[in-house]
């Protein structure tokens, strides 16, 4: 069997809309990741939570030492699971995240949490690079509008354009329901 890994990738407050920067989704998004969470303490599976924070209290966004850098109490991690800090999108950048998944025998990451656009993405490529087998929960994961020149870009097709992205050159994109029936 092979040895899995659970990423939950900042699922903060800081999303939430009482937050800088709410998501479109972000309630269903973490319901779903709750679930992807419960399966895979009880199937045993490795579960590392990523929590992102800028370096300094006068951060326009994740401010050290603000509530919005706190995790989501619905998916907040156990006493024994780790939490990396990251201050980049990609997960495994300047963290100890790839020597934790490699310490465990890791061969494969799911992949869950926000955003699908900036943190879902880069640290989905990241693994593939680095060898890991990829899956993207596209369900357990949220993002937002963004513009381009003078165009907005509603979340759900940008979502939907990075999701054909990593299913297409980097991993299986799945739904909740598909992972949990594995």
């Amino acid at each position: 069997m092979t040895k899995r890994a659970i990423i939950v990738v900042d699922l903060q407050h800081e999303y939430l809309s009482s937050g800088k920067l709410p998501l479109v989704g972000i309630e269903n998004a973490v319901s779903n990741a709750a679930r992807v969470i419960d399966s895979a303490r009880r199937r045993g599976d490795l579960l590392i939570h990523v929590r992102h924070e800028s370096p300094t209290a006068d951060a326009p966004f994740f401010a050290a030492g603000s509530e919005n850098v706190e995790i989501i109490a619905a998916v907040s991690p156990n006493d024994d699971e780790m939490v990396i800090v990251k201050q980049y999108p990609n997960a495994f950048r300047d963290t100890g995240l790839k020597a934790m998944l490699d310490d465990k025998g890791v061969e494969e990451v799911v992949v869950i949490g926000a955003m699908s656009h900036m943190c879902i993405d880069a640290t989905s490529r990241a693994a593939a690079d680095f060898g890991y087998t990829v899956i993207v929960v596209h369900d357990a994961c949220a993002t937002r509008d963004v513009e381009f020149g003078s165009k907005t870009v509603q979340a759900a097709d940008v979502h939907a354009a990075y999701m054909s992205a990593l299913g297409w050159g980097y991993g299986q994109v799945v739904s909740v329901e598909e992972l949990l029936a594995r």
